[in-house]
């Protein structure tokens, strides 16, 4: 076992073109380490519809520049036997460690492989890869990030030419042309021969989110951003500015790009604690709004001002900004169709009917609801919202934050908040108060434990509401191809159970929907929301046994 882990090490590090990784490998080699050589080459990187993505370091297991130059060969082979072999290859990254690296290599194999190839001038937000895929005529684009994961991972996101994220059957079948990849000296690498954009491709994208804002709309909320120590900073300001709105106030500790992530546990402003710095700086500049982006700015978390809350700032959940932007939208008029996945709250489907738009559920993530046909807003849950889908088939958290923008700027006029408009929308449609139950892991088991526990012996009911229907999403719907998921039906709740995609995770998303006459019974209908909420998150921790 040994000398076999360390032959297969050894063959690894002959090819490895990096000296930190050959560096790292050479003295787990030495060492006989055992355990975390078999950890590295227990297998490859699965390349799936998220791409690649996973820790930095040597060996099949983590991303590192071996692997990305596979990924990338085999890429260029799909793209040559689809008969777009002399086609464009744009390629953005952000400021993780070995972004620029892996970019760097992807235009070579690009070049190489008789493709032309095309860099973003510098790291920037993945929404302007999206963009500039189209903008250009590309016949594919790779953003290299890892999002809001931990520091210490990268990723490798593929779109093809719409614009839009890989999805089957195209993702399994790059998967077999990396598979296919010989020996990496058999890649052709040259020195040059891509492209590195100006700043013209960056300019064309801020044109453009000018197109989502009502022409004469109110520009004047005070806004305290971070960009959570990403590449979002430049970039939103930039498009405040166009806009007019009053230059927002950075989170100077958060501000500049970081690999490191040194202020956050997990930059992600979903997690604890990420937004604390946010909320002090909101503390001494008192704005109307506190905005953040995740580290590639695809994501846009909102908070505002509560008395209520801990210290005098509440978060908005993706729900809630999610619904607030399709009223605001219906309010200016917008016709076309309104979409979110499966894991998202009903209430947009409600705001959609109400307006006469077309609605529609996904699967989970926007390479799905970016191919919604007729499309006119999609979000996600997970802080994601496409308000320009014929400029960025895809989330866009620099576009979302001039909207939100806008219609607190729009409400502030009228002296109202964006809290205000979500008791109108309660009252309009009921209370859909949502929540999650996370749980992160070590042992990938625990997960495929606790779904195949729930599929054998699913939950009759849940904090004392009966299950009418439960549903396998894996055998897929009338609507909806399969997908690793279970999904409960309760009267006057909704429970979904999945793996997350990108993180070791099982995610469980919870809807229970209260009814409400009048917003003098909203205080009551939150607190029976919070109390079923909580009961489903007890009863179904139990069920799955996490």
């Amino acid at each position: 076992m040994l000398q076999d882990l360390i032959a297969r090490a050894r063959t690894w590090l002959a090819e490895d073109p990096d000296p930190e990784t050959r560096e790292e490998l050479a003295g787990l080699i030495e060492a006989e380490d055992l355990d975390e050589l078999a950890a590295r080459f227990a297998g490859t990187l699965q390349f799936g519809t998220a791409g690649l993505r996973g820790e930095l370091g040597a060996g099949p297991m983590r991303m590192n520049r071996s692997v990305v130059i596979r990924a990338a060969a085999g890429l260029a082979a799909y793209l040559r036997a689809q008969g777009q072999g002399g086609g464009l290859v744009v390629i953005g990254y952000d400021a993780r460690y070995k972004s620029a690296d892996f970019a760097r290599d992807t235009a070579a194999v690009m070049t190489g492989a008789g493709l032309r190839a095309a860099v973003l001038p510098r790291p920037l937000p993945t929404p302007v890869l999206a963009y500039a895929i189209r903008h250009l005529g590309a016949v594919a684009g790779v953003e290299v990030t890892a999002s809001h994961n931990p520091p210490r991972d990268n990723g490798y996101k593929v779109y093809l030419g719409d614009g839009s994220q890989i999805v089957p059957p195209a993702d399994g079948e790059i998967a077999d042309a990396i598979a296919a990849v010989g020996p990496l000296a058999g890649v052709p690498r040259p020195d040059d021969g891509w492209e590195v954009l100006g700043e013209e491709v960056l300019a064309a994208y801020l044109a453009r989110t000018d197109a989502v804002l009502a022409a004469g709309s109110p520009r004047t909320a005070r806004v305290v951003y971070t960009a959570m120590h990403g590449v979002g900073t430049s970039v939103l300001t930039a498009a405040f500015d166009r806009a007019g709105f009053p230059a927002p106030v950075l989170v100077a500790e958060q501000a500049e790009p970081d690999p490191a992530f040194p202020t956050v546990a997990f930059p992600n402003p979903e997690e604890p604690g990420a937004m604390d710095l946010a909320f002090a700086t909101a503390r001494r500049a008192d704005p109307d709004l506190v905005i953040a982006n995740d580290p590639d700015a695809d994501r846009c978390a909102v908070a505002v001002p509560d008395p209520g809350a801990e210290g005098g700032w509440r978060m908005l959940r993706g729900d809630e900004v999610g619904a607030l932007l399709a009223a605001h939208l219906v309010d200016r008029g917008a016709t076309g169709v309104f979409a979110e996945s499966i894991v998202s709250s009903s209430l947009l489907g409600r705001i959609a009917e109400k307006a006469g738009n077309g609605y529609e559920e996904t699967l989970t993530g926007f390479k799905w609801i970016a191919r919604v046909e007729g499309l006119r807003y999609g979000y996600e849950e997970a802080l994601g919202y496409c308000v320009d889908p014929e400029g960025v088939r895809d989330k866009d958290g620099i576009t979302a934050a001039l909207l939100v923008a806008e219609l607190a700027s729009v409400l502030k006029e009228q002296g109202r908040t964006l809290l205000d408009l979500l008791d109108d929308l309660a009252v309009a449609h009921g209370l859909h108060a949502t929540d999650q139950l996370s749980v992160r892991v070590k042992d990938l088991s625990v997960i495929s434990d606790a779904m195949a526990r729930l599929r054998e012996q699913p939950p009759a009911a849940l904090a004392g509401l009966a299950v009418t229907s439960a549903e396998d999403l894996a055998r897929g719907t009338e609507q909806l191809p399969p997908t690793d998921g279970l999904r409960y039906h309760l009267r006057g709740a909704r429970v979904i159970v999945r793996p997350s995609g990108t993180e070791p995770k099982l995610k469980c998303y919870l809807e229970v929907v209260v009814p409400v006459g009048s917003a003098d019974e909203l205080p009551a209908a939150r607190a029976k929301g919070a109390e079923l909420l909580a009961g489903i998150k007890r009863d179904l921790a139990a069920a799955a046994g996490i």
